[in-house]
């Protein structure tokens, strides 16, 4: 009996022996890994499951084993809203630390470029502000704007390849300020800012029914509206000057407005001289009838609503006030034209 007793408590010693091992190394495996060296990045892929996660960590060294995280998260019922990104996670962090930024995708901010595309600028001009923000030069940029390669808005947009224009993309390069992730390719910049014009132009109250109204095209119509841009400040004037253009085109009149000629300008002028309102292209609409081959400048909100509403006018001419105003004088026939003329010379 005694010899019973003893092999009895031999095997409960025993036994507890081994739960007591098993519960230590358990224990043991779900502690932080000994602290040791800089941040881990980690990255969380869309898609990956609690599974692979938690062998990821583990083969980071981040945890001793991925089974006891696994297990864990399946008791506090946690691994189904982590979220993808990439993670800086240090050796040394608790399962409740590491759950917790998964959770709150507490990820690495990435850098960010931001710019300022004023309204009015010309795609030279976009092409040096992009150059400056990524350290490109121009032409890098240039280059996808004057072809439109491998760009998918271009065919959404329906932009033209006509080869009278001098930029492809002129026009469409939404005036805006933007914040891009710093490792961006010039493509995806570019994208951006064409996907920024259909958002606004998503904006305008059916837009696309309003456009087939007026029998314009999207290219003709955001032509227009850069002319409105070059030529208003004024932001209530631009719905009439938009009349103004249209009435001129509906006459058959050639438009002579000298914003298309200073578009074709290296560098733009104070004032306009005869000579320069000579030059051969079919920009010049002092020399040719219609619309320019397309846009001169990339036309904000503002501008292109005028162009798909403007105001209903009799007028035909403007001059500029120079009375600081920035404004206009308005007039139906040439002779009140060369009055306001006139009249603008007398202001202060």
């Amino acid at each position: 009996m005694k010899a019973v007793i003893r092999t009895v408590l031999i095997l409960i010693l025993v036994l507890a022996a081994a739960a007591g091992g098993g519960a230590w190394y358990i224990w043991n495996g779900m502690q932080p890994v000994e602290p040791a060296g800089p941040p881990v990045t980690v990255t969380i892929e869309k898609g990956m499951g609690s599974s692979q996660i938690a062998d990821l960590l583990e083969q980071e060294g981040i945890i001793k084993n991925s089974l006891f995280f696994k297990g864990y998260l399946k008791w506090v019922q946690e691994g189904s809203s982590f979220k993808a990104g990439t993670y800086n996670v240090s050796p040394g962090d608790s399962y409740d630390t590491l759950i917790s930024r998964m959770n709150a995708g507490d990820v690495v901010k990435e850098e960010m470029v931001t710019f300022t595309i004023p309204e009015g600028y010309t795609v030279t001009q976009v092409a040096e502000k992009l150059a400056a923000a990524w350290n490109q030069k121009p032409e890098v940029f240039l280059k996808l704007m004057d072809s439109g390669e491998g760009l998918e808005a271009v065919s959404l947009l329906e932009i033209p390849s006509n080869p009278q224009l001098r930029h492809r993309l002129e026009g469409y390069l939404f005036p805006e300020t933007y914040e891009l992730v710093k490792d961006s390719t010039p493509q995806e910049v570019i994208e951006a800012m064409l996907d920024q014009l259909v958002k606004k132009l998503d904006t305008i109250p059916e837009w696309k029914a309003k456009l087939a109204n007026r029998g314009l095209t999207l290219h003709e119509l955001l032509t227009v509206a850069s002319l409105v841009e070059r030529e208003v400040v004024v932001d209530k004037e631009r719905p009439l000057v938009a009349g103004i253009i249209y009435n001129r085109l509906d006459k058959g009149q050639k438009l002579e407005i000298d914003a298309t000629v200073q578009y074709l300008l290296d560098k733009q002028k104070e004032r306009l001289y005869e000579k320069d309102l000579k030059v051969d292209s079919p920009y010049n609409t002092y020399k040719q009838a219609g619309l320019p081959p397309g846009p001169i400048s990339s036309p904000g909100l503002a501008s292109i609503e005028a162009a798909m509403t403007p105001e209903v006018s009799d007028y035909f001419f403007y001059v500029t006030k120079k009375d600081g105003s920035q404004g206009h004088l308005f007039a139906r026939t040439y002779k009140e034209h060369l009055a306001n003329i006139q009249k603008s010379k007398q202001n202060p």
